[in-house]
């Protein structure tokens, strides 16, 4: 298995890169979260790799961070989701918002990841639930659920307004605890203008 790689990023593609390894050209595959990362073209760059295998094609996966592929992996373990809704989930949500999302039982949130529908974002949660490492959520998440929820309605409304997932995560990082939902959106907005 091609467990990581390190080269020179030769080109970007929508849903991926082609990295020059001692003069071999990988095309790898990535989610919009993970290539929003990347520096420009020319910069060498390391990336985990998981390498999928089939009787006609040999597809590599690439990914900015440990935790990025280990999510993906649990999500290819699910009965019906393959690479490509794999790295959809992982291009709507950054791994901390999807880990969420699963062990608070958000299946509308889950839902709204193109390719899968209410019924497969219940089988999600239901078969990854027991799974996720529950010390990857903070203590604060976890002890005060009605934060997280209302975290994840601010995280919702920035979505319907337009900003990215990773743009809305950003904007709401150091909001105020007590904070409500309307005064969570109207922080992240006023980060979002600055």
């Amino acid at each position: 298995m091609i467990a990581s790689l390190k080269g020179t990023l030769v080109a970007r593609e929508a849903d991926g890169i082609v990295l020059d390894v001692g003069g071999v050209g990988f095309s790898v595959g990535m989610s919009t979260q993970s290539l929003s990362r990347l520096p420009s073209v020319g910069v060498t760059v390391q990336i985990h790799t998981y390498l999928q295998v089939r009787e006609d094609a040999l597809t590599l996966f690439g990914f900015t961070s440990v935790k990025e592929k280990a999510l993906f992996e649990k999500l290819l373990s699910v009965s019906g989701i393959g690479p490509k809704v794999a790295l959809s989930a992982l291009s709507s949500f950054t791994p901390d918002a999807l880990t969420s999302a699963i062990m608070t039982n958000d299946v509308t949130g889950v839902s709204r990841i193109p390719g899968i529908g209410k019924k497969t974002a219940q089988r999600i949660i239901l078969e990854l639930q027991g799974s996720l490492d529950v010390a990857e959520q903070t203590s604060d998440q976890m002890a005060v659920p009605s934060d997280t929820q209302l975290h994840h309605r601010a995280l919702d409304d920035l979505l319907a307004l337009g900003f990215s997932s990773t743009e809305a995560e950003l904007a709401l990082k150091g909001a105020p605890k007590d904070a409500t939902e309307a005064s969570l959106v109207q922080y992240a907005l006023k980060r979002l203008g600055e």
